[in-house]
């Protein structure tokens, strides 16, 4: 047969139609045959199921053939995950080492310089070292609780979650979405059917049937509709999983009703460098690397580079006098 599927449309319809499934579409098929062709007369009993046999081995043969390629292609697809897992592994087991062994390395400040050869020169001297009393100032560290801006009084802490435990739900969230948790406080397991939970761009709602709704109003920003999901969890708790449109801010409440939290107080996920490309990786590192300098007072990569080619250059020329020059 030159086009195997041309009839495909046709006995479709007809499948569609036989409420016994294939049995019904067999007899259907044997029925015209034997109203409509001398198919049982005119070949002969032994000859007719010889011939009905013969078709269904060769079509046998044609399943099994496909199915064993599928089972071949899903191995293959299975043996390129794994792989895939233990790359992404391997990088980030990498990274994770060149994090901790950065971390390991710690500068002196020029202040802290300058008091540790104070100290050795005193040491030397014989003399009793003395250390500088911290002065309150010097040694307050930074808390939760220093003073906010006059804007951010009144807002609440972030939970755990860099989101917020209100008295109908709670809420957490990432850069890239947001997840809440509604509980309910009925005397049956919950079911889909008995809530009405409607996610849209810029609204969302979640009730039960006949009920007020426990969340509803307009969200603090826009939504990926189909990418937005719920389940229920526990048999009382509505679990319910938005992604963000704008996946480089903070929120600071689901609805724009709900109190706000400080956004200046949320704990930023850890990054995953091993997920990012080779060039965007290496530009994040370096400004993490940088950022660490800047904190400690040290020089940042550039800056370093700097320094460290007017050392080689002063290391070349030691007839010249460097010790009344200052470079920044």
């Amino acid at each position: 047969m030159s086009d195997p599927e041309r009839f495909d449309g046709m006995l479709m319809a007809m499948a569609q139609q036989c409420e016994g499934g294939i049995q019904d579409l067999l007899d259907v098929f044997f029925g015209f045959l034997a109203r409509k062709t001398d198919f049982y007369s005119g070949t002969g009993a032994e000859q007719g199921k010889k011939m009905v046999l013969a078709k269904y081995e060769q079509h046998e043969k044609v399943v099994k053939q496909r199915l064993e390629k599928e089972k071949e292609e899903k191995a293959a697809e299975e043996k390129r995950r794994q792989e895939r897992l233990a790359k992404k592994k391997a990088e980030e087991e990498k990274a994770q080492q060149k994090v901790e062994q950065e971390e390991k390395i710690k500068e002196l400040t020029e202040e802290e310089a300058e008091q540790l050869e104070k100290e050795l020169q005193q040491k030397q001297n014989g003399e009793t070292v003395d250390k500088e009393e911290e002065t309150p100032e010097d040694g307050k560290a930074a808390s939760d609780d220093e003073e906010e801006d006059e804007k951010d009084k009144g807002k609440i802490k972030p939970n755990s979650g860099n989101g917020a435990d209100l008295p109908n739900y709670s809420w957490t969230q990432t850069l890239q979405e947001v997840e809440i948790r509604v509980p309910f406080n009925v005397s049956f397991p919950l079911k889909g059917k008995d809530l009405v939970v409607n996610i849209e761009k810029k609204k969302i709602s979640v009730a039960l049937k006949g009920q007020p709704p426990l969340l509803e109003g307009t969200m603090y920003n826009d939504v990926k509709v189909e990418e937005s999901t719920w389940c229920i969890q526990d048999k009382k708790v509505v679990l319910i999983n938005i992604e963000k449109v704008n996946q480089m801010e903070w929120w600071s409440r689901v609805v724009t009703t709900d109190p706000e939290i400080n956004t200046k107080k949320v704990t930023p996920e850890n990054s995953k460098l091993s997920d990012l490309d080779g060039e965007t990786r290496s530009m994040v590192e370096k400004m993490m690397f940088d950022q660490r300098q800047k904190e400690m007072g040290l020089p940042t990569s550039d800056e370093q580079k700097k320094q460290d080619v007017l050392k080689k250059f002063m290391n070349q020329h030691p007839e010249m006098d460097f010790s009344k020059c200052k470079f920044s």
